[in-house]
């Protein structure tokens, strides 16, 4: 087999994160999200449901649906990071979990409001989003590979993931530009949708899922070609059993790892809160401020500017100090501004009265937006370098499994709390309210990980 040099490999790692960030940025947060929510609503109140309660109760579907699929994510993910390790073999899971985003994602085109089916929309979203969450704990397991210095890996994290942040900006931007019209009928562009896709069908919406698809297919392509497996001798075999076995040694270990099961523990609960506020930032803007999908996706471009930028930042930044700094003063600005965004109401920015017709809420919440980006994308991409610092170096795609399950053992917390609350107060704006206190318990848990782990002295 043809060698690949290093930096082929380094590139082709960060085409991953090029091609699945739609995911993140089309359908979880900025288009599909606000999309499903509204929609729901709108057929909620259409069949005589009061207008508060049908946009909670639509958020709390939402929520309810992510919730499902984050406990899916949390027991396999460590399981299938376990059996990736013992087969040697990452490319093949990487294959099937590619696929299961091509489906999940392009299934989303089947969503028009005439025959709206939420079942069968939180179903593929499921489909596709545990696809891309898979295939992200066994390409995340390959950065302790790209360079024999540990202290490179911050930076190339942080450029992969500045380098994600500038694929989902271009994607965002070719919908709103080619595809999504605005009240006028055109895109934002002035061209008419590509296609002739229909408006009143939501057509130049729902295309999304297909875009998402397509994106992915054709940008993976680097990854498959750049990227190889260790070399192993026998058959492949899948070991499941004794895989479930050693990632049962390995959770009844933690306790004399008590760095890596703090770092487990904590980033458990900020990435939970991060993920609640990607996963509620463009509903929330949707029924709480009103905005139009072109708005929530005009939100979206400066979220991703601000986050690519901040990314590359914080990956040097990483080099220079490490990532626990970086980590530490990003839970802090994003609990402060997840605090920020409850007290935003259409008449009232924290809780002080403004103006009739004022613009002051929208540009706070842009305001805000920009900070979750920026915050958001250095936290998890110095995150993943802190867990090549925490992990036992012969297991690290179990490792990363681990950290996919400390990511998703509660990621249907988030949701499920914000849905609840979302229906016990019949508020969308107080029902994002309990992120707060996810990053402050993740930031209390960070006092007892050492910065350099228990693995590596």
């Amino acid at each position: 087999m043809t060698a690949v040099s290093q930096r082929k490999r380094i590139w082709g790692w960060f085409f991953f994160d090029w091609a699945s960030q739609p995911y993140n940025t089309l359908l979880l947060t900025f288009i599909f999200g606000p999309y499903f929510t509204s929609t729901l609503s709108s057929n909620l109140i259409a069949e005589g449901m009061a207008e508060t309660a049908a946009r909670a109760q639509a958020q709390a579907y939402w929520g309810w649906g992510l919730a499902a699929t984050g406990i899916l994510i949390a027991v396999l993910a460590p399981i299938l990071g376990a059996i990736a390790d013992n087969s040697g073999r990452k490319l093949p899971w990487i294959w099937l979990f590619s696929a299961m985003y091509f489906v999940g994602s392009g299934a989303l085109w089947w969503t028009a409001p005439q025959d709206f089916s939420v079942m069968w929309a939180l179903f593929f979203f499921g489909v596709g989003l545990m696809g891309m969450e898979f295939a992200t704990i066994f390409t995340n397991s390959y950065l302790p590979e790209l360079d024999n210095d540990p202290s490179e890996l911050g930076r190339i994290s942080g450029s992969g993931w500045a380098f994600g942040y500038l694929g989902g900006l271009l994607a965002l931007a070719i919908l709103l530009g080619l595809f999504q019209a605005t009240a006028s009928g055109n895109t934002m562009v002035g061209l008419k949708p590509l296609f002739g896709l229909d408006p009143q069908t939501k057509a130049d919406t729902r295309i999304v899922g297909p875009l998402a698809a397509i994106w992915f297919a054709v940008f993976m392509i680097p990854f498959f070609l750049y990227t190889r497996d260790g070399r192993k001798t026998g058959a492949p075999r899948l070991l499941v059993a004794q895989s479930i076995r050693d990632l049962i040694t390995t959770l009844k270990g933690l306790p004399r790892h008590p760095s890596l099961m703090a770092y487990l523990g904590s980033s458990m609960f900020y990435r939970d809160g991060l993920n609640g506020m990607y996963a509620f930032g463009g509903v929330y803007a949707a029924g709480v401020l009103g905005w139009s999908i072109t708005e929530v996706g005009i939100f979206g471009i400066i979220a991703l500017i601000s986050g690519a930028f901040f990314c590359w930042v914080a990956g040097r930044v990483d080099r220079r100090v490490g990532p626990m700094p970086v980590i530490i003063f990003c839970v802090v600005l994003l609990a402060c501004i997840a605090l920020l965004i409850v007290m935003i109401t259409p008449t009232s920015v924290l809780g002080i009265p403004i103006a009739e017709g004022s613009n002051m809420p929208d540009v706070t919440f842009f305001i805000a937006g920009a900070a979750i980006g920026g915050a958001g994308g250095a936290l998890q991409a110095s995150s993943r370098n802190m867990m090549t610092r925490q992990a036992n170096p012969a297991r690290i795609t179990e490792a990363f499994g681990l950290y996919a399950l400390s990511g998703k053992a509660t990621s249907f917390l988030a949701p499920a709390l914000i849905a609840f609350t979302s229906q016990m107060t019949g508020s969308q704006r107080l029902g994002v309210s309990p992120v707060v206190g996810l990053f402050i318990i993740g930031l209390m848990l960070l006092i007892w990980v050492k910065p350099k782990g228990d693995f590596h002295r």
